[in-house]
């Protein structure tokens, strides 16, 4: 089928809530490692991988290896028979995660693995209600979206005991404070959340590491320690969302939280771990995975190819040192990003750590209007110039960034070179029609 035909039978056959990016919609046919090609044939380098989940390359032959070798093998099996793919992950794991964490429950999505971490402490605690921030995204699932913290994201969204704490913006702070004299006056509005909003004994708190919907959100240095002290003294459990900022993506550890020198009691994460392979994970301490009441099942959950795939993922970042080339790497773009800011008023912010960097756009940088038109633009202009970027953030103001981590700081330049040159036409759209 060509651009058109897909396009048309995706209208047809395909629920119409499921958006797609651009005026014109992209209809990809294949990847290797940082390129996709549409279906003319047109090359492009991927700068969001799927949203944040190609994490080591698009048909990596690394990772593609394995998974041929192991459904010519074992395609399927349901959590009622235990098999090596699985224990050896689940092994691995424990050895990499921060903490006591040893214990996993797999699933196929972030979407269930919160569900998971959810259920894991309110069964742990014996309490009920949870706290999670605003601008949050935690998945699809009804639990999911009731921890949302985006009105767009919660549509059909019913679950009691949620309430939600400010999150740690600084570039738009809720209290109209100034970091550091704020004295992350943010983080105890949790407590504050918890004496007026639920019945002053909580089950936990999730919380991404950096917000990724929310617009790759970065907290102060204390804000997370500050909230896990808030969180234990009102008896609850630490959930770390690793969903996006997981497997070394920041550049610091295997997880964003290890920046933040905490240790959560639950960490849940998916999307690169599998590489674009359907693939969730939620791992917790032996107290609160033993406390699990059940019995329960996941059809497809720790099946042995999402195993295999998820081996063979953490083996090549540690092999290639790839949570070393994030930092490196990332850091290369954060610094171009900041030229970038200087030569274009319309880059509000530039925040993000690693392979997650993200440029806030507004009209004016006095009032910080936001822009969500000018992110559409540059979406669009970046598209044909050949390069793909993300967009999120509460206004939807935000280009958001996430290649794969084995990237090059050549692959960097070519995507500011696109970046520079798209800024430079949509600015100047942008004049003509203000």
């Amino acid at each position: 089928m060509d651009r058109k035909e897909i396009v048309a039978r995706k209208q047809q056959y395909v629920y119409p809530a499921v958006a797609n990016y651009y005026k014109d919609p992209l209809p990809l046919e294949r990847g290797e490692m940082q390129h996709v090609w549409d279906v003319e044939g047109k090359r492009y380098l991927d700068f969001f991988g799927g949203i944040v989940t190609v994490g080591v390359g698009h048909a990596n032959p690394r990772i593609t290896g394995p998974q041929k070798a192991q459904i010519d093998k074992l395609g399927h099996t349901s959590t009622l028979y235990p098999h090596e793919t699985m224990v050896a992950l689940a092994e691995k794991i424990a050895h990499i995660t921060p903490g006591r964490l040893e214990k996993s429950f797999f699933t196929s999505s972030g979407s269930e693995a919160n569900e998971t971490a959810i259920d894991s402490a309110r069964m742990h605690t014996g309490n009920l209600e949870i706290i999670a921030l605003r601008h949050s995204y935690s998945g699809r699932t009804s639990v999911a979206r009731s921890l949302t913290g985006i009105a767009a994201w919660r549509k059909a969204s019913y679950q009691i005991g949620i309430v939600h704490a400010l999150n740690p913006y600084c570039y738009r702070c809720s209290l109209g404070k100034t970091y550091p004299s704020c004295e992350v006056a943010c983080a105890q509005d949790i407590e504050a959340v918890i004496q007026s909003s639920t019945s002053g004994a909580i089950a936990g708190m999730i919380a991404e590491p950096i917000q990724g919907v929310g617009g790759f959100i970065v907290p102060p240095k204390e804000y997370f320690k500050i909230a896990f002290s808030i969180v234990k003294q009102y008896g609850g459990d630490f959930i770390s969302d690793e969903v996006q900022t997981g497997w070394g993506r920041t550049g610091k550890g295997w997880f964003g939280i290890e920046h933040w020198e905490v240790e959560p009691d639950i960490l849940t994460a998916a999307k690169s771990l599998g590489n674009g392979f359907p693939i969730g994970l939620t791992v917790a301490t032996p107290e609160i995975a033993n406390a699990y009441q059940g019995p329960t099942i996941a059809t497809f959950g720790g099946n042995p190819i999402a195993c295999v795939t998820a081996s063979a993922v953490i083996d090549l970042i540690e092999e290639d040192d790839l949570i070393r080339n994030c930092d490196v790497v990332g850091t290369y773009l954060h610094d171009g990003l900041l030229d970038l800011k200087k030569k274009y008023p319309v880059i509000g912010d530039v925040r993000g750590m690693g392979m997650m960097q993200g440029l806030e756009l507004v009209l004016d940088p006095k009032t910080k209007e936001p822009a969500p038109a000018l992110a559409n633009e540059m979406l669009e202009a970046a598209r044909e110039r050949g390069l793909l970027i993300g967009k999120g953030g509460m206004h939807n103001n935000v280009v958001r960034m996430s290649p794969a981590m084995n990237i090059a700081k050549s692959d960097v330049d070519e995507a500011l070179r696109i970046l520079d040159q798209s800024f430079a036409a949509v600015t100047r759209k942008v004049l003509a029609t203000a």
